[in-house]
């Protein structure tokens, strides 16, 4: 994990020497691990080698041959551009930066400042709820599965990327056969990552020229709901109320 992302202290369990080889529900659980995984490496100003990745097509690859390995059913996005990386930066910091700036008084420089015209912030999509609520919430629970956020970046607990990255640790905990970890992820994914998907997927849906990040968000949206679908499915089956 990049130090963008929650970082692991180490106590997801992992299968001891000698266990039960992976079933195929445990190869499921990790390769939807690594789709939100690769979701919050893909929702960023690319550097070098991920614009790379995008141009060549190899993250469009990865994302549909991790697919294939789950049970979803759910249409890939197309992550790939065309653009030059100076390009897809810019589209970045014009929706998820910067803000807009209007002049409204001339003669002594007033200014009236909004935010990036897309909120990577689920405090952002949640009118209803305060920062304070939603960032506790998620730090409590990111200290209670053993992961914590890098101080030394500035994105609080409820920033986009952050919540694919713990949404793609409690997938590898279930692979890993913590009985815990797939009823926490459906109520992560209801309670937070759901709201959020959508959040964002909306506000793109209206900004023009978003590029790769329009069809990320998309897929993103799609991919939480489906995985929201399935665990719930399975929980009901398995007698929980």
């Amino acid at each position: 994990m990049s130090d963008a992302e929650p970082v692991d202290e180490g106590s997801e369990r992992r299968r001891a020497v000698g266990d039960e080889p992976p079933t195929d529900a445990d190869r499921d659980a990790a390769a939807r691990g690594s789709l939100y995984a690769l979701a919050a490496r893909a929702t960023t100003e690319p550097d070098e080698r991920l614009h790379e990745a995008l141009e060549s097509g190899a993250l469009d690859r990865e994302c549909r041959r991790l697919l294939d390995r789950t049970s979803l059913d759910v249409t890939p996005p197309d992550l790939t551009t065309d653009d030059d990386r100076e390009t897809v930066c810019a589209r970045f910091n014009d929706l998820f930066v910067l803000g807009q700036t209007t002049v409204v008084d001339r003669t002594d420089g007033t200014v009236d400042a909004e935010g990036p015209d897309v909120s990577l912030y689920e405090s952002g999509h949640r009118p209803e709820a305060s920062w304070n609520d939603v960032n506790l919430d998620l730090a409590r629970a990111y200290d209670y599965f053993g992961v914590e956020v890098d101080e030394q970046r500035r994105e609080n607990h409820d920033h986009y990327r952050l919540e694919l990255e713990f949404a793609g640790h409690l997938c590898r905990r279930e692979a890993a056969v913590d009985p815990d970890a797939a009823r926490a992820r459906l109520d992560f994914l209801d309670r937070h990552l759901a709201v959020l998907a959508e959040g964002v997927d909306d506000a793109l849906d209206g900004e023009p020229g978003t590029g790769y990040y329009g069809e990320l968000a998309a897929f993103c949206r799609r991919l939480v709901a489906a995985d929201t679908e399935d665990l719930a499915a399975r929980m009901e089956g398995e007698g929980d109320p």
